[in-house]
């Protein structure tokens, strides 16, 4: 009889978890939580500059359209602008405040590694940056091409830039 309760005393007291392994436990989901974190922060940079890309097609088609209905009034100098992209309008302002909400998502703390049309700067060693473009709009100045020789096709260069609403 004193042997059963023994055992049955002895029953009770294995049926927990030490405070070791429990902390092994933690630990083990701590760094399965902590892995995908640098991942998401990646995958977040890389949607926030496919949404600025995005505009910039966006905003470089719209000039193209401008153009081809005659609508851009070139300066005796050949150039036009600055407008302003409007994309929930995907227009062209001339006024920075009609442009408005600022739209521009990436940032230049955590490059995406997308490139368009000069988006993304390099640094003096040679590697990609980002641009800081977060909370800014598109600004965009239409240059005349201009040909040395007889050709009868003419063209346009288009510049953008992120600015400050």
């Amino acid at each position: 009889m004193c042997d059963k309760r023994r055992d049955e005393k002895d029953d009770r007291r294995n049926k927990g978890f030490t405070l070791a392994e429990m902390l092994v436990v933690v630990a083990i989901i701590a760094i399965l939580v902590a892995i995908p974190i640098p991942v998401f922060t990646s995958r977040m940079e890389k949607a926030r500059e496919a949404s600025d890309i995005s505009n910039m097609r966006s905003a470089k088609s719209a000039v193209i359209m401008e153009y081809l209905d005659g609508s851009i009034d070139f300066d005796g100098k050949g150039s036009a602008g600055p407008y302003y992209y409007n994309p929930s309008k995907g227009t062209l302002e001339e006024n920075p405040e009609d442009a408005l909400p600022a739209y521009g998502q990436g940032t230049e703390r955590i490059d995406g590694g997308m490139e368009f049309d000069g988006y993304n700067e390099t640094g003096l060693d040679g590697e990609v940056i980002g641009t800081e473009a977060k909370d800014r709009i598109i600004r965009i100045t239409v240059r005349e091409e201009t040909r040395k020789s007889s050709s009868p096709d003419s063209g346009i260069i288009i510049e953008m830039e992120w600015v400050d609403p």
